[in-house]
């Protein structure tokens, strides 16, 4: 009798562990992510560049982490500011969660972003975000490598030129996989969202 007992809490136990696991998968594929995917997903191309610190930093050891990377410039006056102050609020609404994404800030102006600058241009919004530059060839095969656009437009203002370029945000997820891209004016919920879901996936 007490050995049918044990059995039926073991088969009971299997059935609830079935349930949540099924239940899992099932939220799993009903999630719709808000991003623009890239189907399928690519491995991301790696690169190792220097960090406002003058470390170095390279994309093929944050596997574990989702990361997020956007291409800009210092000196940019609008939507550079705009995609930080962003990544401020996706980690704060990440809460404990954010340990484990990498913010990365990519120069598309080496001549004038150097470690110094990036490092005081980071504190404006968060010093644990990673900004990154490099020589002029190593940047060049970053850019090539994810497809972003970057064209010097000569001013008359005090800058001496501007800066267009690709305002997507790139993003690679646990397994180091380029999963998705956040066009420029998407959503911060929306953004955060397919952030913290890919943090759960397995």
């Amino acid at each position: 009798m007490m050995k049918s007992r044990f059995v039926t809490i073991g088969i009971g136990a299997l059935l609830g562990l079935a349930v949540m696991l099924g239940g899992w998968q099932l939220y799993s594929n009903l999630y719709t992510y808000q991003g623009a995917l890239i189907e399928p997903p690519v491995p991301a191309a790696d690169f190792e560049l220097t960090d406002q610190n003058g470390g170095t930093f390279r994309l093929g050891e944050q596997q574990g982490k989702v990361v997020l990377i956007f291409f800009g410039y210092t000196y940019c006056p609008d939507v550079c500011p705009v995609t930080l102050s962003e990544f401020r609020r996706i980690k704060t609404r990440l809460g404990k969660d954010a340990e484990n994404v990498e913010f990365v800030f990519v120069t598309v102006d080496p001549e004038r972003d150097t470690p110094e600058r990036l490092a005081k241009h980071m504190a404006n919004f968060d010093p644990e975000f990673v900004a990154l530059t490099g020589e002029q060839e190593e940047l060049e095969q970053v850019w090539k490598s994810y497809g972003v656009y970057r064209e010097k437009v000569e001013t008359t203002g005090a800058s001496g030129y501007l800066v267009d370029h690709t305002a997507r945000v790139y993003v690679v997820d646990k397994a180091g996989n380029w999963r998705m891209t956040f066009p420029f004016g998407m959503e911060v919920e929306k953004m955060t969202q397919d952030v913290a879901h890919l943090l759960r996936e397995r």
